[in-house]
């Protein structure tokens, strides 16, 4: 007779990787166009003003700018980007950008 046990199957010992979500850009932080500012399951957070929502719900900037976050009385919030001042200037000049405007003084020496 055997003294010893036969190696049976475990029922655990496996693990999901972690999704990784969460708020990557905090409030007040400059970012680019096309930057991933929240991932999240479900629109827990809104997009606001100059904010892309993709098909798993992460909240990316359409604009470049700093990272404003609303808290409404409503219960939601909501992310918005505002554009640099120097953006609204090279706007209001007739430019569609301030690297427009850089390029337009550099053309003329």
């Amino acid at each position: 007779m055997a003294h010893k046990k036969g190696a049976g199957s475990t029922k655990n010992g496996r693990d999901s990787n972690a999704q990784r979500l969460g708020i990557k850009e905090n409030h007040g932080k400059f970012v680019s166009s096309g930057q991933i500012i929240i991932r999240q399951r479900g629109t827990t957070i809104k997009a606001g003003t100059n904010v892309g929502i993709g098909k798993d719900h992460t909240l990316y900037a359409t604009k470049q700018g700093t990272v404003n976050y609303k808290y409404s009385k409503l219960g939601y919030t909501s992310v918005s980007i505002t554009p640099p001042i120097w953006n609204q200037i090279a706007t209001d000049l007739g430019y569609s950008g301030w690297e427009n405007l850089i390029e337009s003084f550099s053309d003329k020496t």
